[in-house]
């Protein structure tokens, strides 16, 4: 086994992360009840990836939750609410972007714009228009628990471009991202409606188009319905549903996916998180499907801020070939730093592919830390 170590003069940044003080709220306030909000986060990750005869470590944005900065602004108008949202990654070197083979890091680009969204809000519910959330968005990733900023329902932020190894020394041409997904919803340029709250209940509508893509000039759609209630004694419990199609502009017919997730927050700590998806592809393609779930325990064990720890496990059948098989499990630990506003994560996550081929399982160890101002 070979073992690689490159830590760009970057590295410093996650130290630095862990140096900075804690920011003042940057929210600018008028006279007639509207603000404006500046925010951001970063999000700097040692990785470490073994392919099962290979080992290649770097120091990372992590495409978890990739470093980000936004405005955010509301303003009364009448009886409703004026909002606009712009937010972008920074397009810094990508979890996402790297392999056996190197790295192909893209730098800015128009599509790390996350947010130009525009809304209106009222007693009747919500209208947003422009690049942010389609409906969908978030469906299959309800999860109350802390450790959620490290572990969640998908399972490939930090490896996503590595390809398998075959167990004979070869590299394959399937990647762990190839073989994974929660299929949860996207970000679009899109028009979409939220319902008021109905005692815990609500529902969303939106039809969009991928504006940030020249190559892409698909429809889509989607529906979803939320649930979110705090019973008595302290428990907690949120879930999602959601139906969502792409049409696809080639005429070769529509992609439907559906999917759902639920999580309990007990007073003890304990916490409970699960997800599940199928999706029909078009004609001559496979039809995969996953379901995964977690256990989780939070408290205040230091006097630095709250800890979480979980473990979690997740079940794949059909991705990239009929009758494959997915298997992935990790195990991780948050520590949260309230004086600096930050989050510090270790991570071990394990994949493995079946589809008749013998391959090497794939695992990762990420350290990281999300400092958010």
């Amino acid at each position: 086994m070979t073992f690689n170590l490159r830590l760009p003069s970057a590295a410093a940044l996650l130290a630095a992360t862990t140096a900075i003080p804690a920011a003042a709220e940057m929210k600018y306030e008028n006279n007639s009840g509207g603000y404006v909000l500046l925010y951001g986060q970063l999000n700097p990750a040692i990785i470490s990836v073994d392919d099962g005869q290979e080992s290649d470590t770097r120091l990372l944005d992590n495409d978890l939750s990739n470093s980000r900065v936004g405005l955010s602004l509301m303003q009364p108008f009448g009886q409703n609410e004026f909002t606009f949202r712009f937010e972008t990654a920074l397009g810094l070197p990508n979890s996402t972007e790297w392999n056996q083979n190197g790295t192909d890091f893209s730098g800015w680009t128009r599509e790390d714009i996350r947010h130009v969204d525009f809304g209106l809000k009222g007693s009747w519910g919500k209208f947003s228009a422009g690049q942010g959330s389609m409906a969908s968005d978030g469906a299959a990733e309800t999860d109350l628990s802390y450790v959620g900023t490290a572990l969640y329902s998908y399972t490939a932020d930090e490896n996503s471009g590595f390809f398998y190894r075959g167990t004979n020394g070869a590299l394959s041409g399937i990647t762990v991202g190839d073989t994974t997904s929660n299929f949860d919803g996207a970000r679009r340029g899109r028009v979409r409606y939220d319902t008021p709250d109905f005692s815990g209940f609500s529902a969303s509508f939106a039809y969009g188009q991928n504006i940030l893509s020249s190559s892409d000039d698909d429809d889509y759609y989607d529906v979803a319905v939320n649930y979110n209630n705090t019973f008595a004694g302290g428990v907690e419990f949120a879930a999602s549903v959601a139906y969502a199609v792409r049409d696809f502009d080639n005429g070769s017919g529509e992609r439907n996916d559906a999917v759902g997730s639920a999580s309990v927050l007990l007073p003890s700590g304990f916490s409970f998180a699960a997800a599940a998806g199928t999706r029909d592809n078009v004609a001559g393609q496979s039809d995969p499907s996953f379901w995964y779930t977690k256990i989780a325990y939070e408290g205040d064990w230091v006097s630095w801020g709250k800890t979480g720890v979980g473990i979690d496990y997740y079940d794949g059948s059909d991705f990239d070939t009929d009758g494959s098989s997915t298997e992935s499990w990790g195990i991780a630990v948050v520590q949260r730093i309230d004086s600096i506003n930050t989050d510090a994560y270790l991570k071990y996550r394990n994949h493995d592919f079946d589809d008749g081929t013998s391959f090497d399982k794939n695992e990762a160890w990420v350290l990281g830390a999300r400092w958010k101002f």
